[in-house]
């Protein structure tokens, strides 16, 4: 029996959507209408005015699907979804205005039930969303909605993909076995079953278990690939092939005819290009001088805290990073370190003050250390809340970087790094996906890895994803 939870889901999300807009501009009536006694500018029956939505509302639904909010790449990431509730609440407004004004029929007995209605849609339509992925991943608690999926293959990528999905509670996704060899080597991560080839698999957990294949190596012998996809079509199996050079398949695949007779598929080194980039750039000018605008209070009393508490020294830190191309530009931050050690690089400063022990812990800890003593108290705290990094928005606004990117590293940081032509194809930026990620927590391997998965997946909504992520670590920071 084939699963039909993200059918459920979907249709589940459409009827909530609609009674939430429903429910939106109905409040907004009563609002306006029924509990203000000020006069209003067309006097509509409740009856016409429901009549009307449930006319309309339909074609909000559908604009809904054409912006992706019923893809289940979009409604399990829930900042990616938040944003486009935004858009599609805002959108759809615009669509009941213009139909009003195109055919002269009166919609809204007051312009403020416009207002409420979109707030209202915006915020009820986000607590729905939450409440029907709660109620989603209870139903996987207990087992309705899972889908059984049987990985084939013995890569890296078959360990990540079992790693995460092992706690079907959470995913929704439940690994039934694994087909290949030398698979043992998993068995580690969770009770699995191993089998050897694709026959015995079938064989052993039925045709009917399966929901979902992920093939993640193609055998080199072309009849058992065969063999698996015509099963999967056979079957109505869903069917995934994940590469085991996953960085081939990354960033913008263009597909087209090669001097029109071989279908080829172009790889880009990254999304970010054409309007991508302009879009992005003129997004930085305008949030960055808003932004800089916005910190230079606090930046005149962090100077002025520096003067204070900061020891001697100069107020700012300039330092010499790579961005995009392998551009050098000067990074602008206040000074948290002491004045000896300020203008010198990790090693030589530990080896001034005879800590080499330091150096070490230094960097097998991804380059941090807790209590380093380089670093003034003044300046534990303005690190602690990323506020040494205001000044950076002189950079962005400048151009030097952007507001979302792979972290602007020294140059002898990415000397030895033999990725760092994919990390430097883009600007650097203020904040990142290995930011948000753990930061300090994780390894300059993984953080590394993230800031490479974001040249090759760049798009505006990660962009927005990065920057609301941002705000919520500064703000738990903060408190």
């Amino acid at each position: 029996m084939k699963s039909n939870a993200s059918l459920f889901y979907n249709c589940f999300l459409v009827i909530g959507d609609f009674l939430s807009l429903l429910l939106a501009f109905g409040t907004a009536y009563i609002l306006r209408v029924s509990l203000d006694h000020y006069r209003i500018a067309v006097h509509i029956h409740a009856v016409t005015y429901i009549t009307a939505f449930l006319v309309l509302l339909p074609f909000w639904i559908i604009f809904f699907a054409l912006i992706g909010l019923y893809n289940n790449s979009i409604y399990e990431k829930r900042y990616a979804e938040v944003g486009r509730l935004a858009i599609g609440s805002l959108f759809g407004i615009l669509f009941i205005i213009g139909y009003s004004y195109a055919f002269n029929k009166a919609i809204f007995p007051a312009h403020l039930v416009a207002l409420y209605g979109l707030i209202l849609a915006f915020v009820i339509l986000v607590i729905f969303r939450n409440l029907a992925r709660s109620i989603r991943r209870m139903l996987f608690s207990y087992n309705y909605g899972v889908t059984n999926v049987l990985l084939v293959g013995n890569t890296e990528i078959t360990h990540d993909l079992l790693s995460e999905l092992h706690d079907y509670r959470t995913s929704g996704y439940r690994v039934i076995g694994i087909v290949g060899p030398a698979a043992h080597k998993h068995e580690g991560v969770a009770d699995v079953p191993i089998f050897r080839t694709f026959r015995d698999s079938i064989e052993s957990l039925g045709t009917g278990a399966i929901n979902s294949i992920v093939q993640t190596e193609l055998y080199a012998n072309e009849d058992k690939n065969k063999e698996i996809l015509e099963f999967s079509q056979t079957n109505h199996v869903s069917y995934r092939f994940t590469p085991g050079n996953s960085e081939l398949f990354s960033g913008n695949l263009e597909v087209e005819l090669f001097r029109s007779a071989v279908p080829v598929i172009t790889v880009h080194q990254t999304q970010l290009f054409g309007w991508g980039r302009v879009v992005k750039r003129a997004f930085d000018l305008f949030v960055g001088t808003i932004l800089l605008i916005i910190a230079l209070p606090f930046m005149l009393v962090i100077a002025f805290l520096i003067v204070l508490f900061g020891g001697r020294g100069p107020i700012y830190f300039k330092q010499t990073r790579l961005t995009r191309f392998d551009h050098k530009f000067n990074a602008l931050k206040f000074r948290t370190m002491k004045r000896e050690y300020s203008s010198m690089i990790p090693e030589a400063g530990f080896k001034k003050m005879g800590r080499m022990d330091l150096f070490k812990e230094f960097t097998d800890n991804g380059n941090y250390l807790p209590d380093d003593p380089r670093i003034t108290k003044l300046g534990h705290l303005l690190r602690a809340a990323s506020l040494d990094e205001l000044p950076q928005l002189i950079n962005v606004v400048k151009g030097d970087i952007s507001l979302v990117g792979p972290r602007a590293l020294i140059p002898e940081d990415l000397k030895e790094y033999g990725k760092r032509y994919a990390i430097l194809s883009v600007r650097s930026g203020l904040t990142g996906l290995a930011q948000v990620s753990g930061r300090n927590k994780i390894s300059f391997e993984e953080r590394r890895q993230l800031d490479i998965f974001y040249v090759q997946n760049w798009s505006f909504w990660l962009d927005l994803t990065i920057l609301l992520k941002t705000l919520r670590v500064i703000f738990k920071k903060a408190v």
